[in-house]
């Protein structure tokens, strides 16, 4: 089988990666709009979308309190629109235009030059999909990302700083990692050994390292968890937190969103392919069953320490084997994918209970620990899961248009590192300067009396249920 979404030529000069394409300079082959993928890319855009509205606003509505439920769906609802039109005025132009390996330039600001006869590059040669649908594709990414960072410090937070921040982190923080990581020519520019290199030196840092990642482990997850980890530990913990019994008011809700989420992570992971192939069905299928491994391995782990499983655990587990198989799921085999899940589904467990009471910060709804941690564990496990050996598909030589040879974990996994390494820092300080400067324009906390209150009716004027 041949794996087309290999973003490099680790035989040739060591760059391996995993990109969204951007349009092909001087395609050498005959370029081509099949109808087949761009309906995929619709429907997928469509579910990465409901990801966000309803699935994640409900997945953390369900885990505040009754007198925020308002707040958190609020946030992401609006944290959703805001980087929408963020994205179609500077954001796709910035993200997926040639610039410097840090940032692309403006010349598709406002879309500018983008018809219905524009065309956007897949990871096959000579094929395309309809420009659009790719920008609304990648919109959102943009979206559900700033948007799970407000796990971290819910209940607590202004709303006009949430909107702040959420342009200032857009801008400086999400833009550059996607650049980072997913910018490249695209496959008709790699036509021989030269050409290759002269392509991958317009690449964004992160795909010249090496680095994999198929649909947003550094870019969506690690970035945010590690922002929401800043977050919480600038902004404080909650009044009463480790002293007042704080339970989620409806885990019903939160099923429900976790339910949405896994459904529309299809659109997230499989859509990532951009064709309708058989790649697509294995990241399809590789997503399931991460997904799934997962929630059994929370679960066990919480049945043995706590005596009993959770419905929160379950949903929990859930989402933290999506997020690990995320950057994963073009490169690693199906059994690989069981062992990422399971992996992860324990470790996340550990550190929303032991590691977050033992360093005393209060993440909320577990943002960092389950996005932050999952994120690492599945940009490294990468490395070993894409392993042929251990079942993976290793990465794809455009030049020679055959599976690169001699697949080495341990090279692929100083790639990774490099796109952790640097997801961490640049989202750290990126945040850091963030939440400052929205602390000093409007201050970042909620008073006290307005905390105790609830957001809901302090912030918005209405409540999420009538007793």
């Amino acid at each position: 089988m041949r794996y087309l979404t290999s973003m490099a030529l680790l035989a040739l000069f060591g760059l391996s990666g995993a990109a969204f394409a951007q349009e092909a300079a001087a395609p050498a082959v005959q370029a081509t709009i099949n109808k087949g993928d761009t309906a995929w890319m619709i429907v997928a855009t469509v579910l990465v979308a409901l990801m966000v509205i309803p699935g994640l606003a409900l997945f953390y509505g369900g885990m505040v309190r009754a007198k925020n439920m308002l707040s958190i769906l609020m946030q992401v609802f609006v944290i959703f629109s805001l980087t929408a039109v963020l994205w179609a005025t500077y954001g796709y132009s910035v993200a997926f235009t040639e610039g410097n390996a840090f940032f692309g330039g403006f010349s598709k600001a406002f879309l500018s030059g983008i018809t219905p006869d524009s065309m956007a590059a897949t990871f096959s040669k000579g094929v395309y999909v309809p420009e659009y649908i790719y920008v609304a594709f990648q919109l959102t990414f943009s979206a559900i990302t700033p948007a799970l960072i407000i796990g971290a410090f819910a209940e607590r937070v202004k709303f006009s700083a949430v909107l702040l921040f959420t342009i200032l982190w857009f801008s400086f923080c999400y833009l550059p990692m996607a650049h980072m990581v997913w910018y490249w020519a695209g496959p008709d520019a790699y036509t021989d050994a030269a050409a290759a290199e002269t392509a991958g030196a317009t690449a964004g840092f992160l795909f010249q390292k090496g680095a994999l990642d198929f649909a947003g482990g550094t870019v969506v997850h690690i970035n945010a968890g590690i922002a929401g980890l800043v977050g919480c530990l600038m902004i404080g913990k909650r009044i009463g937190y480790g002293k007042e019994f704080i339970a989620p008011h409806s885990v019903t809700m939160n099923m429900i969103g976790a339910s949405l989420l896994w459904i529309g992570w299809f659109g997230f992971n499989a859509g990532s392919n951009l064709e309708a192939n058989g790649l697509a069905a294995m990241v399809f299928l590789n997503t399931l069953l991460a997904a799934a491994a997962a929630t059994l391995a929370w679960m066990a782990a919480e049945w043995l320490v706590r005596g009993k499983p959770s419905m929160l655990g379950a949903t929990s587990g859930a989402v933290a084997g999506l997020v690990a198989i995320t950057p994963a799921c073009g490169w690693a085999g199906p059994m690989g994918s069981i062992v990422l899940g399971l992996v992860v589904g324990a470790v996340c467990f550990w550190s929303v209970t032991y590691l977050k009471h033992a360093l005393s910060y209060d993440d909320s709804l577990d943002a960092f620990g389950v996005h932050g941690i999952g994120g690492i564990i599945g940009a490294l496990g990468t490395a070993v899961v894409a392993s042929p050996a251990l079942g993976g598909s290793g990465v794809w030589d455009y030049v020679t248009n055959a599976t690169a040879p001699d697949y080495s974990i341990l090279t692929q996994l100083g790639s990774q590192a490099w796109g952790v390494g640097v997801a961490i820092v640049w989202s750290g300080v990126v945040s850091f300067i963030a939440f400052k400067i929205a602390d000093v324009a409007l201050g970042l906390r909620v008073s006290e009396a307005t905390e105790r209150e609830g957001l809901d009716v302090t912030e918005h004027g209405e409540t999420a249920y009538h007793s």
